[in-house]
């Protein structure tokens, strides 16, 4: 899982010399075989199985663990990944540095699986920061001023955050006398860990998930391409900071029950002011981007109360907010390239010209929602719910007013472009492939919705195992 597509990645520029097909089937087939090696071990990973690979040099380090967790975030990520590189085909052809793209985006998705499987900080930390490289080389992918400014924005605002985590992780090793995280979690068996360090890895995963107030970078990373932007805001990098709370603070870590308070606290202000900066803009990719920073609020949310209904609802909502939002920024790539600009106010009546693109938009952005029957409802209910039960009803109520500015910002990008009054005649449907990737993406949000027990099952045994209930 983490080396077909780490390794894979390296041979990419090598094959692409030669022909550019070859270089983008193997490309798909390096994330595919991590999907599928993630799906052939997810039964004996339900049934208690925990394989976990060691290096023992007379260190004694684990290096990676397949629990529970990790082969949920593996199977989210890799199909997510998987119909972002299939849209990609298309999308990036007529683009310079093709090369540079594909190995790019693949070695950002074996980053993601060496990071969901670590079970050392250390390793933890390298993965972390391999995405960091690999997202400020891709957000700056067109090379112009602008990009590469903005690019340059995200990896120091994300790397500081990950310089001050790396100080809570010396700061763990000394007390725990390891960086392996079972060997942690012993050593804090009996003891909350120090409130100062909860401080520095928080610094460190707000600014990866682009949390209030570190979450500038993410708005403007919309300059890098469609596919980019799908990794970065559904796939693959928003979700490392959500993830690695779920590892470290809720799975490892006993920290302080004002922690509880703290971060979903902060997680709803992120939330409100999001949703609201994306009711005013304009900027098609804009508006998606401060619908992710919203959105991801309600993981944290969900993680941070201490409520198993509400962790389980955040960890499905990882799946369902990566296949609808992955879908809206897909569907925002055939529009940007078709009407040659992200201005709603600039579009109009796409509906007549883009009817699968229009449908798939409006589905995915049903889930975003929360409508039922599809996924995003029952993820957003679970974590609102959990929040009640916990006694947070201020906090379940400005999440409550998040879901209504929900609402109300992406019914009215979709009326503005798809249903407003315009020039259709100027736009047309995205290549076959394109269109079929969003269709995919929105079909899937529907299934998963529909048939929502297996993945809520899957997510709920996931966070027994986090919370210790279960083995």
């Amino acid at each position: 899982m983490i080396a077909a597509p780490v390794l894979g990645s390296c041979l990419l520029p090598i094959l692409g010399r030669y022909s550019a097909r070859t270089r983008n089937l193997f490309s798909l087939l390096a994330v595919l075989v991590s999907f599928l090696c993630a799906l052939a071990l997810a039964p004996a990973v339900l049934a208690g199985n925990l394989p976990v690979i060691t290096l023992d040099f007379g260190f004694g380090h684990e290096l990676f663990i397949a629990d529970k967790l990790a082969v949920f975030m593996a199977l989210v990520s890799s199909l997510v990944g998987a119909v972002i590189i299939l849209y990609s085909f298309d999308y990036i052809s007529h683009y310079q540095n093709q090369n540079e793209y594909y190995f790019l985006v693949v070695l950002f998705l074996g980053s993601m699986m060496g990071l969901v499987f670590a079970a050392n900080l250390i390793v933890l930390y390298v993965f972390w920061e391999l995405t960091a490289l690999a997202s400020w080389r891709l957000i700056g992918f067109f090379r112009e001023p602008v990009c590469v400014l903005r690019a340059d924005k995200a990896f120091l605002m994300t790397f500081f955050g990950a310089l001050l985590m790396l100080i809570g992780f010396l700061a763990i090793q000394q007390q725990a006398g390891s960086f392996d995280l079972s060997a942690i979690k012993l050593a804090f068996q009996n003891r909350t860990v120090p409130d100062y360090v909860v401080l520095l890895i928080l610094a460190g995963l707000f600014a990866k998930s682009a949390t209030l107030p570190l979450q500038t970078w993410l708005p403007d990373a919309g300059i890098a391409p469609s596919p980019v932007t799908a990794l970065l805001h559904a796939a693959v990098l928003v979700k490392i900071g959500v993830y690695v709370y779920a590892r470290l603070l809720v799975a490892t870590l006993p920290i302080s029950d004002i922690w509880h308070v703290i971060v979903p606290a902060a997680a709803g202000l992120s939330a409100i002011v999001a949703g609201g900066a994306a009711l005013i803009e304009t900027d098609l990719k804009r508006i998606i981007a401060y619908s992710t920073i919203s959105q991801i609020g309600f993981i944290f949310l969900g993680f941070a109360i201490n409520n198993q209904l509400a962790a389980a609802g955040a960890l499905l909502y990882i799946l369902m907010h990566g296949l609808a939002k992955g879908g809206l920024f897909l569907c925002a790539g055939i529009i940007e390239q078709k009407t040659h600009t992200k201005d709603i106010t600039k579009m109009g009546g796409l509906i007549m010209n883009m009817p699968i693109t229009a449908i798939s938009f409006l589905i995915c952005a049903f889930s975003v929602m929360g409508l039922p029957p599809l996924g995003g409802f029952f993820s957003k209910y679970g974590v609102i719910a959990g929040a009640v039960a916990s006694g947070q009803l201020w906090i379940a109520l400005a999440f409550v007013a998040t879901a209504i500015l929900t609402i109300v910002y992406l019914l009215r990008v979709f009326v503005i472009v798809f249903m407003g009054t315009g020039k259709p005649e100027t736009a047309a449907e995205g290549s076959p492939l394109m269109v079929f990737s969003v269709a995919l993406l929105a079909f899937l949000s529907v299934i998963s919705g529909i048939f929502i027990m297996p993945s809520f099952g899957f997510a709920e045994t996931a966070v027994q195992q986090m919370m210790g209930l279960i083995k």
